[in-house]
């Protein structure tokens, strides 16, 4: 089976996780800046895979599957090698999990009742936001600066998941609980 042009950007962005890794444990001089430009690399073709998705009709249920998840892994690991280096707190990484988590249990029920919950535009903006944040944290900024990044993540993630279950707040039977 062939893959189409948006899925090999996806897995394009899954294979250079573990090249991002590598950059970061690499011991010379400018391996900050090399796992930076593997991170902005990754991100752009989240940008460009949906892109091409959506207007050439390419979008598969693989495709639905694999790019969220790709997404998810490469921020968690850039977020994990912050909390290990001291420049993302761990309370703040706890927070995105915890609302992936919650996310993916919802999208699970309303799966169980024949409903899809799309990516709102939230989502969206909380993706991307993550990514700048995450870029702007790999350089050598003040701390107020770095502080203020881990701010707009947590701010966005908490905001995105709310919006997730009060948007879809019928699927989940709240008397049963």
């Amino acid at each position: 089976m062939k893959m189409n042009t948006a899925n090999q950007l996806t897995m394009l962005r899954v294979v250079m996780i573990p090249l991002y890794l590598v950059m970061w444990r690499l011991d010379f001089g400018w391996n900050n800046y090399a796992a930076l430009a593997v991170f902005v690399l990754a991100s752009l073709t989240d940008l460009a895979d949906g892109k091409i998705a959506r207007s050439r009709g390419l979008v598969t249920d693989f495709g639905k599957f694999m790019d969220p998840l790709a997404d998810k892994v490469l921020v968690m690991t850039a977020m994990v090698c912050f909390c290990a280096m001291g420049r993302f707190p761990a309370w703040a990484l706890v927070v995105v999990i915890f609302r992936e988590f919650a996310v993916s249990g919802l999208r699970l029920i309303a799966v169980e009742g024949g409903r899809v919950i799309a990516a709102g535009w939230s989502g969206k903006v909380k993706t991307a936001a993550t990514m700048v944040c995450l870029c702007l944290i790999h350089v050598d900024i003040p701390p107020v600066v770095g502080m203020l990044a881990v701010w707009v993540i947590v701010i966005t993630t908490v905001y995105s998941g709310a919006e997730y279950f009060i948007r879809n707040k019928d699927c989940i039977d709240w008397g049963n609980i």
